[in-house]
């Protein structure tokens, strides 16, 4: 099913995840081990990240420098097709327009189609530095709002050559949206209008980036509805769990944390972080609720036992 038909608007809450594919080399199991976790709250989709190629240097004995280009976590697809095929529920895998040409974004979607996942969600992808070469008629998609428009291409029958006789694709888009604006907009009217773009290119649902304060989020689907934006939009939410996390988010992924609760994890015992984490997530969850989002969003970065005790307690006052 697509991730349009999986969402509740009846106010029982309704948790998706989002999961990181392991680094190169390294064992899918503990990835799968994550899923069955959470089978237990029956999740209706989970996000599997996808990560373009990095640049890195090594240093050569004669003093010289080694340019390396390599994707330190692949297998989006694979995972994606692991998790349905072993646990029965449907993936949402990550493209990325950075790093990754329209003829590969191609390739990536009619391997997806053939595999039976129906779901993407279009993202431009961070700069890591990697400029690959394109030559001939290879292009590449500089927006999210192009993967977009290239995927709905592909949802009509259309492709980037002409090709006999082809079935369209029935692809479910998702794009991300930014409660406290992308940090690359100049304002927030010019981040929604944006993403308003990528909407009318055709995706179907927003999941917003994680955010520690609702009223930022609340303005956030406010602006969206006054531009036209009808979609559904999915509140993106995670546990502080460590101290280091006050300064490594923001950094990270450019989310203010509000004063209260920084002060408070600032000023406990460092066993006692994540107890403050949860409690915080816990209200987050139950004010969105009660303002009619039954659908919820977690980010995991590695366990899920805090996300859990988090799924635990709104299930209980549900």
């Amino acid at each position: 099913m697509k991730v349009i038909e999986l969402l509740r608007s009846d106010g029982v809450p309704s948790v998706s995840y989002e999961i990181v594919p392991p680094k190169r080399g390294g064992s899918v199991s503990e990835i799968l081990e994550i899923i069955d976790q959470l089978m237990e709250y029956a999740p209706p989709f989970v996000d599997v990240t996808s990560h373009s190629a990095q640049v890195y240097y090594e240093e050569q004995q004669d003093g010289s420098w080694r340019r390396h280009i390599k994707r330190k976590r692949p297998g989006t697809l694979g995972l994606c097709a692991a998790i349905k095929g072993r646990f029965g529920i449907e993936t949402v895998p990550h493209l990325l327009c950075k790093g990754f040409t329209r003829e590969e974004s191609e390739d990536a979607l009619i391997e997806l189609n053939y595999l039976g996942i129906q779901n993407v969600m279009a993202l431009r992808g961070d700069d890591t530095g990697f400029k690959k070469q394109v030559g001939g008629d290879r292009t590449r998609n500089e927006y999210a709002v192009d993967l977009v428009r290239q995927i709905s291409a592909m949802n009509s029958g259309h492709f980037l050559e002409d090709l006999i006789d082809a079935a369209p694709t029935e692809f479910c888009v998702g794009v991300a949206g930014y409660p406290e604006k992308h940090f690359e907009a100049p304002n927030r009217k010019w981040d929604i209008m944006n993403l308003k773009a990528k909407i009318d290119a055709g995706a179907e649902y927003i999941t917003s980036q994680m955010f520690f304060d609702n009223s930022a989020f609340f303005a956030f689907e406010a602006q969206c509805r006054e531009v036209g934006i009808t979609v559904p939009i999915i509140p993106g939410l995670k546990v502080l769990t460590s101290k280091r996390q006050l300064q490594a988010l923001p950094s990270r992924f450019y989310v203010q944390i509000p004063d209260e609760l920084a002060s408070e994890i600032e000023n406990a015992k460092d066993a006692d972080v994540p107890e403050i984490g949860i409690r915080w997530a816990v209200k987050q969850c139950d004010e969105l609720l009660s303002a009619g989002f039954s659908n919820l969003h977690f980010y995991i970065i590695q366990t899920p036992e805090h996300v859990k005790q988090v799924v635990q307690t709104i299930r209980k006052r549900a």
